[in-house]
């Protein structure tokens, strides 16, 4: 194993500030391994392109003890750079065994983060084990990641897939995600995503929040959801709050899923406070609105497939249920929709029957 992190930073510099017109490339050599600790890659960058090739495997300090003194809130950083192309049939291993029994609080950062990036794209990458988010999409701009593993195991906690913060136009395809947490997150201030042909399991499926914790305004607006597999996920697809917060989430679609054995299918929840399941009525609330659910079959492993649990005072308003058809994952059960101050109409929706307010 090779601790090269300051050849790293030489030859990132060096391919930065070329203004040579063609790309400029940075090779991690196949068939080794790479002990890196925290470190970023800066732009902006005299380069109009930058390709970082990772065809060997690149390994995170796997000890606690390592991270003394170094800097926790990150490993893989890259931040302000546009026209970057991260590639390559490597390994990315975050080594986050050894944070998973200790507070969240205590974790080092993400395994890769994208901050401030723009027009750039992430492919063909295996990411695993790492000690919160593998991928972290922050304030970034025309970023497309396709065709990436990522794994963790089913136990292992905050450990989402791929979580988007702050960005507009991304897109996420042709990928496999399984871990202990959101195979893909949706924050606030995110606008044009689009998230197409994923394998998700196991995790909590694909959530747009939780929203609002802070009392704070929410802007999320323009998600497009589609071709999704869900595999013994605790959700399929998600729509989290806080009671305290406001502002909106709008024009979202999710469309073309299968469920095979998931807890709750499709699930609204409005109602997200310090203590769960004991909640009290607020005036304030996250406005949900306009959103689509189309073809989607599959089995629950609960009865309660379907559950919109909207705010008592800022309903959701426009939900459109189509060619809906959930059935039980156990041999004669049913399953049933639940809704609370949920607006709406549904065409085609086989069962569990609608549940939705005009």
């Amino acid at each position: 194993m090779v601790l090269l992190v300051m050849a790293f930073l030489k030859a990132w510099n060096a391919a930065c500030n070329t203004t040579a017109s063609e790309t400029s490339i940075i090779i991690i050599p196949s068939k080794q391994t790479f002990l890196v600790n925290p470190i970023a890659f800066r732009g902006p960058c005299k380069a109009t392109n930058i390709t970082f090739l990772i065809q060997g495997r690149l390994v995170a300090p796997n000890s606690p003890k390592v991270w003394k003194g170094l800097d926790p809130s990150q490993w893989l950083a890259f931040r302000g750079v546009c026209g970057l192309n991260i590639a390559g049939n490597g390994k990315i291993d975050g080594k986050g065994s050894g944070w998973w029994n200790q507070s969240c609080r205590d974790h080092p950062g993400l395994a890769l983060n994208i901050l401030s990036c723009n027009e750039s794209i992430l492919r063909n990458l295996h990411f695993t084990n790492s000690p919160q988010t593998h991928i972290l999409v922050i304030g970034s701009y025309g970023i497309n990641i396709k065709n990436v593993r990522i794994e963790a195991p089913e136990t292992s906690p905050n450990t989402d897939g791929i979580h988007i913060h702050a960005s507009r136009n991304v897109m996420i395809s042709d990928s496999i995600i399984g871990t202990g947490d959101d195979c893909v997150s949706i924050g606030d201030y995110t606008s044009k995503v689009y998230i197409s042909s994923i394998k998700c399991g196991p995790g909590h499926g694909i959530s747009i929040g939780s929203l609002g914790r802070g009392g704070n305004f929410v802007k999320v607006e323009n998600i497009h959801v589609s071709k999704v597999y869900f595999k013994g996920t605790t959700n399929g697809v998600r729509i989290k709050t806080w009671q305290v917060g406001k502002g909106y989430i709008q024009g979202i679609t999710f469309e073309d899923m299968y469920f095979n054995s998931v807890q709750n299918p499709i699930i609204i929840d409005q109602n997200y406070c310090n203590v769960r399941d004991a909640c009290k009525e607020q005036k304030t609330g996250v406005h949900v609105t306009d959103v689509v659910y189309n073809n989607m079959s599959g089995t629950s492993i609960t009865a309660l497939a379907i559950n919109l649990n909207c705010s008592q005072s800022v309903a959701c308003t426009g939900i459109l249920m189509k060619s809906i058809e959930l059935r039980s994952a156990q041999t004669g059960h049913k399953v049933i929709s639940s809704c609370r101050n949920a607006h709406g109409f549904a065409f085609g929706v086989v069962q569990p029957d609608s549940c939705l307010e005009i």
